[in-house]
């Protein structure tokens, strides 16, 4: 008897340790969370950094920003693309690393759809600047001597095949210019490029040329949004000017494909909280890089992202 009534608790356990419910799993995150930059600093992550630096208070977990520079975002992108699906590997986000890229680039591995959005966080903007002591005064100054001296104006940007690449080489062809590219790995270098004349323009985003522009080393030509930009509002969009081209740039957190949706909507709980909490000094913040707090949500976000596809997927096949 007493062995039968040890044998039925012992097979008693086994069934409960079988059959425990699956949210005795330990909560995310349980660890410090890795966001790939896939820029060279002073771009991508001076966009995240004010509400990322604060979703370390209400996750629990410190986000610690890793640099995967080169192919106009394509390696790190590619490198978070193949990452295990739990939420403790992301990317820094944007039109052009996750969009621009695997349109434009063959031999980049992903796609737009490799990844699940997490969340939008800041919007920036792009623009086409040249230095304080250029003789071009204007976009139509730039133009017309570009089209009188064909294929001897130089221009860089963030990577070959990145988003302020392709928006220079659309604008190019619609504005009927040909101009030589130097791409740079990141936005930030190419804008010390531009300053040490090695190049005669550059395609930018607004976060590293600001500093400049106020200390008046660089001049700002037009910027690629469809409106003008609250921090420069004597700026010309190119829209403005003419032109078609133009394009809300959009900066922010995303996973890859397949990460439990509890594991996103945490994570953007607590960009949420960052910004409800810290609002004015995060928009302080990035009021320095010429750019303004703009949270979306997971599904908001790759709305957005399915946009900006459709957007480029005609101005590569233009090209």
């Amino acid at each position: 008897m007493m062995k039968s009534l040890k044998y039925l608790l012992r097979a008693a356990a086994a069934l409960a340790i079988v059959t425990a419910p699956a949210y005795a799993a330990d909560p995310f995150p349980t660890k410090p969370i890795q966001l790939v930059i896939p820029f060279a600093p002073g771009d991508t992550d001076s966009m995240l950094r004010p509400v990322v630096e604060k979703m370390a208070e209400f996750l629990g977990q410190p986000i610690v920003m890793i640099y995967k520079p080169g192919a106009g975002g394509g390696i790190g992108a590619g490198s978070v693309a193949t990452s295990k699906p739990d939420g403790y590997t992301l990317v820094g986000s944007s039109p052009g690393s996750l969009v621009v890229v695997p349109l434009a680039n063959k031999e980049v591995k992903y796609s737009t759809d490799s990844f699940t959005p997490v969340a939008s966080i800041a919007e920036g903007g792009l623009m086409l600047v040249v230095a304080a002591n250029s003789p071009w005064k204007s976009m139509k100054d730039l133009v017309e001597h570009s089209k009188q001296n064909p294929g001897t104006v130089t221009f860089t940007s963030s990577g070959a095949l990145g988003i302020t690449h392709l928006l220079a080489e659309v604008f190019a062809k619609e504005a009927g210019v040909k101009w030589n590219h130097i791409p740079y790995q990141g936005s930030a270098p190419a804008i010390t490029a531009l300053l040490g004349g090695h190049v005669n323009m550059a395609s930018t985003a607004i976060g590293p040329a600001q500093s400049h522009i106020k200390a008046g080393t660089l001049r700002p030509l037009a910027v690629f949004g469809d409106t003008r930009m609250k921090a420069y509002p004597d700026v010309p969009t190119l829209k403005e000017l003419g032109y078609k081209v133009g394009s809300p740039t959009l900066y922010g957190i995303a996973a890859p494909k397949g990460t439990p949706r509890e594991v996103v909507d945490a994570l953007y709980s607590a960009a949420r909280k960052a910004v409800e909490k810290y609002g004015e000094p995060i928009a302080a913040s990035m009021s320095t890089l010429g750019a303004e707090v703009r949270l979306l949500g997971p599904d908001e976000y790759a709305d957005y992202l399915k946009r900006q596809q459709q957007l480029f997927a005609g101005a590569v096949k233009s090209l």
